[in-house]
């Protein structure tokens, strides 16, 4: 039995079905997702989701979905699914499904009457091309396969509707057709290894609508244009191969070209494999660049998440090539001290003052891993200095360094830390001033920066600094503690402490350098397992506080209003483990080892195969968000990195 397999039981019944997801990506950003029903679920589904970078810096849906139908003597069974409005689904292919399995790839399995048949998908690794076989495993009589592509050409974050502007012709290809329904698309080439018959029908399918965004509050229907069909002749045990890419195919090559991509795929035979199977799909190459998606489907490169997930997506499992190759691709972008936290070539975003001070932190990962800080610092010297002098001396959106030694971060209505969150022009946690985990950050850094100088000889340096550690360590505990209170401030503004309990103060302890006593650290890690440790992450804030939202749904209000007010993350859980085994050692492993493979059953919920970016506060703990995450997924990966090291 595959380790990743669903079957009839609960395949047949929709609702499990539009509530479990696949994503299988390339190493240029491109996609294909969609529900294990093939229903699409979202508007960023899709099983051709590619790049088109002279239109604009998003992902593009050519491909919207593909029906299948099986045609025996005149009679018709449609294995596709589709949402129209009142709640109606056409057809309903759902309940011809009896299994799924995913090892190493999707394997969906198809009976009616007397036909048994295998559908698999992959995402080829280099080119822009979704790849899908079929198989025919039973049949009693002529059996004809017929395959009806539903095209979308548009911008993932937009819907389209029939319109006389699109070009509604083809061009015939070998054994196939290609389609451009507007000017500055890339052709859409479609063609089947078989020889077949293509009907061309072009016509709208109307008001098509997406279940998620509808229950968001977000505009959810859109038109979709099917051009025709292409009927296939097929016998029992053959297979046949569908390409769909932006470039054609040698058609005679795509069984082997299939076969080929399969052998690249890490088996999904183990909860160890799936997360490493996971986290190749962040990693994106373009041209000079190497990056990291920040998750799917709908999420870019984003500066925080980068190096919070790098070491886990890379140097975890070895990879150091990939893991220079960011660092240089963030390095080359840098403004000032400042990395673009949101988006990349169209104007990215720079405000964020915990980013700069993340990428020290992912140069500690990288100096353990290399066994020597002193290496790091002569390679990276120049923008750890920036980073360092400019905070120290004040730089933009009212970072620097007070005389305390602390540093303090923006004013009112801006929100420069990783709880970012805007709802009607203001920040929903606003945490301006002095934050606890910036300056947790900044004493590590400058911690680390003087160790790194150290080793290569840097005198000058450490003794411009060697001062400063002191300073900040006795003003983190007399700003940020309290006599009688076992937790820190979360920020200080202007003044006044903010002693809400959120998971912000854990940096204090689990980065390795910690301006806080055994004692302080120990209080701490137990406060925030009491209050805010959950299976599935840290929840954002106690479910003491009035303002705690245990469940993340509703409209976009709602939503911001619970993002970082209850909802769990799992990427904190890596860095609570590490702080509990600082200071627990071997005998924290248990609570650890608890939490890593208590994660294991989510793999076959929300995003089969991978971990999803948030779940609900509140129990069962329900996945949420973007279905997979590449900081949900280095955070397992650094956990079950930790166990093995520990056990040494």
């Amino acid at each position: 039995m595959s380790y990743l397999s669903l079957h009839k039981s609960t395949l047949v019944k929709l609702d499990f079905g539009l509530t479990h997801e696949l994503v299988r990506s390339n190493r240029s950003g491109a996609y294909a997702s969609t529900t294990i029903s093939g229903c699409n679920t979202r508007k960023y589904h899709g099983l051709l989701v590619v790049p088109q970078p002279w239109l604009d810096h998003n992902n593009h849906i050519l491909l919207s979905s593909l029906d299948e139908t099986i045609i025996q003597h005149d009679e018709s069974f449609n294995f596709g699914v589709r949402m129209y409005p009142n709640g109606v689904y056409n057809p309903k292919g759902h309940k011809y499904l009896r299994e799924f399995t995913s090892d190493p790839i999707p394997r969906i399995t198809y009976r009616v009457g007397g036909v048994v048949l295998d559908k698999e998908m992959l995402f080829a690794e280099n080119e822009d091309r979704i790849l899908i076989r079929y198989t025919l495993r039973e049949a009693h009589s002529k059996t004809t396969l017929r395959l009806k592509p539903f095209l979308a050409f548009r911008n993932i974050h937009q819907l389209t509707r029939a319109n006389i502007d699109a070009n509604t012709k083809y061009e015939p290809i070998p054994n196939g057709a290609a389609w451009k329904m507007y000017a500055g698309y890339s052709n859409l080439y479609f063609q089947i290894s078989k020889t077949n018959e293509y009907i061309h029908i072009p016509d709208w399918y109307y008001n098509v609508e997406y279940l998620r965004e509808k229950e968001n509050g977000l505009p959810y229907q859109e038109d979709l244009f099917s051009p025709g069909f292409f009927d296939i002749d097929i016998r029992t045990g053959e297979s046949i191969v569908v390409a769909a890419g932006l470039e054609q195919a040698k058609v005679e090559n795509l069984n082997k070209i299939f076969n080929n991509e399969i052998k690249k795929r890490i088996p999904r035979n183990n909860y160890e494999n799936c997360l490493l199977n996971a986290s190749e799909q962040f990693l994106v190459k373009t041209k000079n660049k190497t990056e990291l998606m920040a998750g799917f489907p709908w999420f870019g490169t984003w500066g925080r998440d980068t190096f919070i997930a790098l070491p886990g997506i890379t140097l975890a499992k070895g990879d150091e090539v990939n893991f220079k190759s960011v660092l240089d691709t963030m390095i080359a972008s840098m403004k000032g001290p400042f990395f673009p936290n949101i988006g990349r070539d169209n104007k990215p975003d720079y405000e964020a003052v915990d980013s700069p001070l993340w990428f020290f932190w992912c140069l500690q990962e990288y100096a353990t891993f290399k066994n020597n800080s002193g290496e790091i610092w002569k390679k990276y010297r120049k923008p750890m200095m920036t980073i360092l002098e400019d905070y120290r001396q004040g730089t933009d959106y009212q970072i620097g360094m007070d005389e305390n030694g602390l540093i303090h971060a923006g004013g009112t209505g801006m929100a420069l830390t990783w709880m970012d969150v805007f709802d009607n022009g203001k920040p929903v946690t606003p945490r301006s001033g002095y934050a606890v985990e910036v300056n947790a950050l900044w004493y590590n850094a400058v911690m680390f920066a003087i160790e790194a100088a150290t080793q290569a000889g840097d005198r000058d340096f450490v003794a411009r600094w060697a001062e400063l550690p002191q300073l900040i360590r006795e003003s983190f505990q007399k700003i940020f503690s309290e006599p009688g209170k076992t937790w820190l401030a979360d920020t200080v503004f202007e003044g006044r402490h903010d002693w809400t309990v959120r998971p912000n103060m854990l940096f204090a302890v689990a980065l390795p350098y910690s301006p806080l006593t055994e004692e302080q650290q120990n209080n701490v890690l137990n406060k925030i397992k009491s209050d805010l440790l959950t299976d599935r992450g840290l929840r954002t804030l106690t479910p003491l506080d009035p303002n705690y939202k245990g469940v993340y749904e509703g409209n976009p209000h709602e939503r911001h209003m619970a993002y970082h007010q209850g909802t769990a993350f799992p990427w904190l859980l890596s860095h609570f483990c590490r702080g509990w085994v600082k200071l627990y050692g071997k005998g924290g492993l248990t609570l650890v080892e608890e939490l890593y493979y208590g994660f294991e059953p989510t793999l076959n919920e929300a995003g089969i195969g991978t971990v999803s970016e948030i779940y609900d506060g509140d129990p069962p703990h329900e996945a949420k968000g973007a279905i997979s995450q590449a900081w949900s997924v280095a955070a397992l990966i650094q956990m079950k990195q930790l166990i093995d090291q520990t056990r040494k």
